[in-house]
């Protein structure tokens, strides 16, 4: 049974072009399609989206996906990283530290974006990987 969440459109998670793996953005959103980071706070319903838990969430689906080519978050040469609110940045990048090395990891890009296509998403992530085809 796969553990890959199913894409929302006509597009792959990934496609390996010879040595390298181009993983689409991804998010938090599991295969039941609830989101991980999204907390109720309150009776009214009010909700906390959760950077760092949503962090977590997006490099996991990210490295099930690698599994997948047979690759991991080892692997992963480049990261372009999309937040909805930069006051955020500090929590994704804590939790981002918990998955890559800062001398051995991927190069990174960072960017604000004005939202996701869901409102309780406050990150995508979309990586590029490289392994030798054996």
């Amino acid at each position: 049974m796969s553990t890959k969440v199913a894409p929302r459109g006509a597009y792959p998670h990934t496609k390996r072009v010879g040595d390298f793996i181009f993983v689409s953005g991804t998010s938090s959103r599991r295969k039941d399609n609830s989101i991980a980071g999204v907390d109720i706070i309150d009776d009214m319903g009010t909700k906390h989206l959760n950077i760092e838990a949503q962090t977590r969430e997006v490099l996991k689906n990210i490295n099930n996906n690698l599994l997948s080519e047979g690759v991991s978050l080892d692997d992963v040469v480049d990261v372009t990283s999309f937040l909805v609110n930069m006051n955020d940045f500090a929590g994704y990048n804590k939790v981002y530290g918990e998955f890559f090395n800062p001398e051995t990891g991927p190069t990174r890009t960072t960017v604000a974006v004005h939202q996701l296509p869901h409102p309780d998403l406050v990150i995508e992530i979309k990586v590029i990987a490289y392994k030798k085809e054996v």
